[in-house]
Protein backbone atom coordinates (compact mmCIF):
# COMPACT_ATOMS: atom_id res chain seq x y z
CA UNK A 1 0.00 0.00 0.00
CA UNK A 2 2.77 2.49 1.04
CA UNK A 3 4.56 1.40 -2.34
CA UNK A 4 2.16 2.87 -4.61
CA UNK A 5 1.79 6.10 -2.70
CA UNK A 6 5.28 6.29 -2.59
CA UNK A 7 5.67 6.35 -6.51
CA UNK A 8 3.14 8.81 -6.79
CA UNK A 9 4.40 10.88 -4.66
CA UNK A 10 8.31 10.32 -6.62
CA UNK A 11 6.34 10.98 -10.00
CA UNK A 12 4.05 14.58 -8.41
CA UNK A 13 7.50 16.12 -7.51
CA UNK A 14 9.33 15.04 -10.82
CA UNK A 15 6.27 16.72 -12.92
CA UNK A 16 6.64 19.99 -10.68
CA UNK A 17 10.42 20.22 -11.23
CA UNK A 18 9.64 19.10 -15.26
CA UNK A 19 7.35 22.33 -15.07
CA UNK A 20 9.67 24.89 -12.91
CA UNK A 21 12.33 24.07 -15.60
CA UNK A 22 10.16 24.49 -18.31
CA UNK A 23 8.94 27.81 -16.57
CA UNK A 24 12.45 29.27 -16.15
CA UNK A 25 13.23 28.33 -20.13
CA UNK A 26 13.09 31.72 -22.22
CA UNK A 27 13.76 30.78 -26.07
CA UNK A 28 11.81 33.96 -27.31
CA UNK A 29 13.99 36.64 -25.02
CA UNK A 30 17.06 34.74 -25.82
CA UNK A 31 16.55 34.84 -29.77
CA UNK A 32 15.82 38.67 -29.28
CA UNK A 33 19.05 39.36 -27.24
CA UNK A 34 20.53 37.76 -29.67
CA UNK A 35 19.02 39.74 -32.48
CA UNK A 36 19.87 42.89 -30.86
CA UNK A 37 23.32 41.82 -30.60
CA UNK A 38 23.77 40.69 -33.81
CA UNK A 39 22.10 44.57 -34.93
CA UNK A 40 25.24 46.09 -32.51
CA UNK A 41 27.71 43.95 -34.52
CA UNK A 42 26.24 45.14 -38.17
CA UNK A 43 26.31 49.04 -36.97
CA UNK A 44 30.14 48.63 -35.98
CA UNK A 45 30.86 46.84 -38.85
CA UNK A 46 29.00 49.80 -41.24
CA UNK A 47 30.47 52.52 -39.41
CA UNK A 48 26.99 53.64 -38.50
CA UNK A 49 28.23 53.01 -34.55
CA UNK A 50 31.26 54.25 -33.09
CA UNK A 51 32.90 52.68 -30.36
CA UNK A 52 31.63 54.86 -27.38
CA UNK A 53 27.71 53.97 -28.58
CA UNK A 54 28.74 50.22 -29.07
CA UNK A 55 29.99 49.99 -25.62
CA UNK A 56 26.48 51.78 -24.25
CA UNK A 57 24.47 49.54 -26.43
CA UNK A 58 26.87 46.36 -25.30
CA UNK A 59 26.73 47.28 -21.66
CA UNK A 60 22.79 47.49 -21.87
CA UNK A 61 22.97 44.38 -23.31
CA UNK A 62 24.86 42.78 -20.60
CA UNK A 63 22.47 44.58 -17.81
CA UNK A 64 19.49 42.67 -20.06
CA UNK A 65 21.16 39.37 -19.74
CA UNK A 66 21.89 39.55 -15.75
CA UNK A 67 18.25 40.93 -15.29
CA UNK A 68 16.87 37.27 -17.30
CA UNK A 69 19.73 35.43 -15.24
CA UNK A 70 18.33 36.77 -11.52
CA UNK A 71 14.53 35.90 -12.93
CA UNK A 72 15.69 32.26 -13.90
CA UNK A 73 17.84 32.01 -10.79
CA UNK A 74 14.61 30.85 -8.95
CA UNK A 75 14.04 28.03 -11.51
CA UNK A 76 10.29 30.36 -12.55
CA UNK A 77 9.93 33.26 -14.56
CA UNK A 78 7.22 34.74 -14.12
CA UNK A 79 4.75 36.74 -15.80
CA UNK A 80 5.88 39.96 -14.54
CA UNK A 81 9.49 39.59 -15.24
CA UNK A 82 8.99 38.90 -18.24
CA UNK A 83 7.24 41.76 -18.87
CA UNK A 84 9.60 43.59 -17.66
CA UNK A 85 12.12 42.07 -19.51
CA UNK A 86 10.26 42.88 -22.17
CA UNK A 87 9.76 46.64 -21.54
CA UNK A 88 13.38 46.61 -21.09
CA UNK A 89 14.76 45.04 -24.46
CA UNK A 90 11.53 47.37 -26.31
CA UNK A 91 14.08 50.25 -24.70
CA UNK A 92 17.29 48.65 -26.15
CA UNK A 93 15.82 48.14 -29.52
CA UNK A 94 14.35 52.01 -29.28
CA UNK A 95 17.88 52.66 -28.64
CA UNK A 96 20.10 50.93 -31.20
CA UNK A 97 17.79 51.79 -33.71
CA UNK A 98 18.07 55.55 -32.41
CA UNK A 99 21.98 54.94 -32.60
CA UNK A 100 22.44 53.38 -35.66
CA UNK A 101 20.24 56.27 -37.23
CA UNK A 102 22.00 59.32 -35.96
CA UNK A 103 23.99 62.01 -37.90
CA UNK A 104 27.17 61.87 -35.85
CA UNK A 105 29.86 61.00 -37.57
CA UNK A 106 28.25 61.79 -40.88
CA UNK A 107 29.39 65.14 -42.72
CA UNK A 108 26.74 67.81 -43.20
CA UNK A 109 26.59 68.95 -46.94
Amino acid sequence: MMKPMLLAMCGLILGFSGMAYAQAETPVIDQRQANQEKRIDQGIASGQLNEREANRLNKQQEHLNKVEDKAKADGIVTKGERARIDRAQDRASRHIAREKHDRQGKRHQ
